[in-house]
């Protein structure tokens, strides 16, 4: 999959594209809008990008467990050359490498909230002006149709494309979505 990101000054419009998107066979879970205007997204009925992906906690949390994969080695290794755990057993310094592995997680996630999403940033003055970002996840053969779809739209710039979302990951949204629809 491959992401499409577009700008434009109208949710009006904005409306009216994810609606075509969606009759053109691209599902909701592929479509979401950056706006600083969160009221007025939800008041058209799109599909904005949820509060915690306009952080970068994912990414940052990651980073934080590798850290914490990094010092827990450490840990284990030098309680290894020190000789300690024979003595007092291995069990204290497992504990050790888990609280700093945990820890190094935890505030990676806190480091993250503080700051934007790294595939965001770049639409950071963008949206500051009012403006609003549409970005689509398709995979190769969708791609027509939703260039034909967004070629009937004159007014959207289109302004690059990026790394998408997993499919395993789109795929078990749209699985969720439609067992939540039918679900008593």
């Amino acid at each position: 999959m491959e992401r499409y990101y577009y700008i434009s000054d109208s949710l009006d419009e904005l409306e009216v594209v994810e609606e075509e998107l969606e009759n053109a066979g691209i599902t909701t879970e592929q479509i979401h809008v950056l706006s600083h205007d969160d009221r007025e997204v939800a008041n058209h009925k799109l599909h904005s990008v949820t509060s915690i992906m306009k952080k970068d906690i994912v990414h940052s949390t990651l980073i934080g467990a590798m850290v914490g994969i990094c010092l827990s080695v450490l840990v284990l290794v030098g309680a290894w050359l020190t000789g300690w755990p024979e003595t007092y057993t291995w069990i204290p310094f497992v504990f050790l490498a888990i609280v700093v592995l945990g820890f190094s997680a935890w505030e990676g996630g806190l480091w993250g909230i503080q700051e934007p999403n790294r595939h965001f940033k770049r639409f950071h003055k963008v949206l500051d002006h009012g403006k609003h970002v549409l970005f689509v996840d398709v995979d190769k053969d969708q791609l027509s149709a939703m260039q034909a779809v967004l070629r009937a739209h004159p007014h959207l710039k289109n302004v690059g494309t990026g790394a998408s979302a997993p499919r395993l990951i789109v795929r078990g949204q749209q699985w969720f979505h439609r067992y939540m629809k039918w679900a008593p």
